[in-house]
């Protein structure tokens, strides 16, 4: 799974560059063909499904991208229900799995940060463990430096 929280362009700036191809296009890159299979919008988000295959093996496996789109540059969303909407979704998604996320926004440290403490302190309060989120922060931190700049 990967979950972008950023829009390709923002402000008339490139933010992200678009690494998978669009609805049923294929692209290479190297030994692997990247195909979308799926790709669904809400007014907040972008659910898309890969098809990634080793051209070698013939080896398949199945990406799904959830993408945020309603987080504005410099901003926060205007309706934080529906952020918080998308990250029950994200845990949906994680639920039962082992694999890794892989979660990005522009530069990686605000949006991500946020999502990633929200996560963090969603599985803290199932725990019924108390949550602090400037000591999550501050933890999460000494793996990623400036992690959540702002209030």
């Amino acid at each position: 799974t990967i979950v972008m929280l950023t829009t390709i362009t923002e402000r008339g700036r490139v933010k992200c560059h678009q690494y998978w191809p669009r609805l049923f296009e294929t692209q290479e890159y190297g030994k692997l063909m990247v195909k979308c299979i799926k790709d669904r919008q809400t007014t907040n988000c972008c659910y898309r499904e890969f098809s990634i295959r080793d051209r070698m093996t013939n080896e398949e496996r199945r990406v799904t991208q959830m993408q945020y789109i309603a987080w504005p540059d410099h901003g926060v969303p205007d309706d934080p229900k529906h952020f918080i909407q998308f990250v029950d979704e994200v845990r949906k998604a994680r639920m039962g799995s082992v694999d890794p996320i892989v979660v990005h926004c522009s530069a990686g440290i605000g949006r991500t940060g946020v999502l990633i403490l929200m996560e963090t302190a969603a599985c803290l309060v199932e725990s019924n463990e108390p949550v602090y989120p400037l000591d999550i922060v501050r933890t999460m931190r000494d793996q990623r430096a400036m992690l959540i700049q702002t209030p």
